[in-house]
């Protein structure tokens, strides 16, 4: 409405104009070279105040809201906290991450890191240990099996030689006996019957020594075995002993560091993962401003990119234009004066400039329009977020 009064007033002064040129034509004067009509001095708009930055605070994360640190109408500075969330599975994902850089970094340290002395002496020394061990071993089963061992079993298998030819000759007196004593005969039967007993006994003997040789034969098998078992042992813990030497003064291998270095890095980009996470759980203020509005409560679960609360700088309010069209925005530059008046306050005329102007149509009721921003010089507390109001722009 504002605009068509302007417009109006514009075309009268027009026409008067041109009437004024006809009365002269009529009464014979010279007709003077028509001169162009001067170009409106302003261009008009509607427009709403808003402030020069708004944010609408969100958590790019789930969970529980801990705390709530400001209320609506309260002033923060950048980075100061707004909320936070319930930090306990985040601060233990962090710590679980700072271990394993830990971690990390000591085992990358220590294969970088040349053997000490007292390392190296203890390596040898271990393996002096198991090596004097292996020859102990050794021993034994030479022991075992040469010297006593094998004197043991000779004279047992000598014992049974010596059993079987005694058995041998009891039974052939027993049979050379039997066939010439008549078994009818009493004297005879006193005879056969100590030949039976001779031979019997010779029998027991000769198993006797067979027994002893076999237990001895078993026992030295037995201890061989046993001995076999200690030297094959020993041998082991030499060979692990020298490795283990071999291994500390031959230092890490360079793909062993470079595996190492791998995992460092790796769980380096594990702690900072871990940290954003931790901080995901902080919302602060981008900018310093006030909290116009608080959304959510102290233990209320919040979804990633929910709105937490409204933050603006009311205190730096600006007019943009609604209905600016294409046909007056070519006409504007940044830095021209502009006269702002709130539809609430229709006697405060505030002063400003062009700060911005809209690279990008946008549509206002079907006509093409550009955004217009106009920074205030002053900005009374009167003034609110949201009012309507009307734009002058100053054209010179």
């Amino acid at each position: 409405m504002r605009k068509l009064i302007v417009l109006s007033l514009a075309t009268v002064l027009l026409l008067g104009g041109c009437g004024r040129l006809s009365m002269s034509a009529s009464d014979g004067a010279e007709t003077p070279t028509p001169v162009p009509a001067p170009e409106v001095g302003t261009v008009a708009a509607d427009a709403t105040i808003e402030p020069a930055r708004w944010s609408e605070l969100r958590f790019e994360t789930e969970g529980i809201v801990a705390e709530v640190l400001t209320e609506a109408g309260e002033s923060v500075d950048a980075g100061d906290i707004v909320a936070r969330l319930d930090p306990t599975e985040a601060e233990l994902g962090a710590q679980e991450a700072e271990f394993a850089l830990a971690s990390a970094r000591a085992t990358l340290a220590r294969l970088r890191a040349r053997p000490r002395v007292e390392e190296v002496a203890a390596a040898e020394a271990d393996l002096a240990d198991a090596e004097a061990e292996l020859e102990r071993a050794d021993a034994q089963r030479a022991e075992v099996t040469g010297g006593s061992t094998e004197a043991d079993i000779a004279l047992a298998q000598a014992e049974v030689t010596a059993a079987e030819v005694e058995w041998l000759r009891a039974r052939e007196d027993r049979d050379e006996l039997y066939r010439r004593t008549d078994e009818d005969d009493e004297d005879d039967r006193k005879e056969r019957a100590l030949a039976d007993y001779a031979f019997h006994a010779a029998e027991v003997a000769l198993a006797s020594a067979q027994a002893t040789l076999d237990a001895r034969r078993n026992t030295a098998d037995e201890r061989v075995r046993e001995a076999d078992a200690r030297v094959a042992s020993a041998t082991a813990q030499r060979d692990v002993a020298l490795a283990e030497l071999a291994l500390l003064t031959a230092g890490s291998a360079p793909w062993e560091v470079a595996a190492a270095e791998a995992d460092v890095a790796e769980a380096a980009v594990a702690v900072k993962d871990a940290e954003a996470v931790l901080a995901r759980a902080v919302l602060r203020a981008p900018f310093a401003g006030t909290v116009t509005r608080v959304d959510v409560e102290v233990g209320e679960l919040v979804e990633p990119g929910q709105t937490i609360a409204m933050l603006a700088t009311v205190s730096r309010l600006e007019a943009l234009t609604v209905d600016l069209t294409e046909l007056d925005v070519v006409r504007v530059r940044e830095g021209q004066v502009a006269m702002v008046t709130a539809d609430a306050m229709p006697d405060a005329k505030l002063q400003g400039q062009v700060a911005r102007i809209g690279l990008r149509s946008v549509d206002y009721r079907g006509d093409v329009t550009y955004p217009i921003t106009v920074e205030l010089d002053e900005v009374p507390a009167e003034l609110r977020w949201g009012m309507t109001a009307f734009v002058e722009i100053d054209l010179d």
